[in-house]
């Protein structure tokens, strides 16, 4: 009796030294890496429908983390409606936008000012956000997702070069 307790309390040790929230963040703040499989989340879009990254295995993803404060995010956003969802919306794409730690009043109002017609998700306490990335780090960060729920493709900040290689990205695991 005694050795299996022993060895199921190795088990969790093992399995809770895992948990992304014991990961050291890489140099862009992330968590998570290229290859592993998203960590699921189930949140509260704007228009109060409920949005679970699990229920959209089988599909691609793209998780755009912004915040009405963050000046990146601003000047993204329009890039990310114009040449991402717009064109990419009837093929299969689900783009999310997850606001960091902000009511839905100025996340609605935030989209309005932007002109954003993508969905856009509540993470009022940054839980969503803190599964990707280190509490301390910032938003403008995309993660592409693959049918199989795998992160192929994560950005941060607004860089063009990078910002046109995560559409190539997208536009063939859509043709997949």
């Amino acid at each position: 009796m005694l050795k299996t307790i022993i060895a199921a309390a190795i088990i969790l040790c093992s399995c809770a030294s895992k948990s992304n929230k014991t990961v050291e963040p890489d140099d862009r703040g992330y968590i998570v890496k290229v290859g592993q499989v998203a960590p699921d989340f189930t949140t509260k879009l704007t228009d109060n429908t409920s949005f679970s990254l699990s229920d959209n295995r089988g599909k691609v993803v793209m998780l755009q983390f912004t915040a009405s404060w963050c000046g990146v995010c601003r000047k993204e956003m329009p890039h990310i409606e114009k040449d991402i969802w717009l064109p990419l919306k009837d093929k299969g794409l689900v783009l999310v936008g997850v606001d960091r730690g902000e009511p839905i009043e100025k996340v609605i109002e935030f989209a309005k000012k932007m002109g954003t017609t993508y969905p856009l998700a509540l993470d009022e306490k940054s839980e969503i956000f803190e599964l990707y990335a280190h509490k301390s780090a910032g938003v403008t960060r995309n993660v592409i997702i693959d049918r199989d729920g795998k992160i192929v493709f994560l950005t941060r900040l607004f860089d063009e070069k990078e910002f046109k290689q995560m559409i190539q990205v997208i536009e063939n695991l859509l043709e997949e």
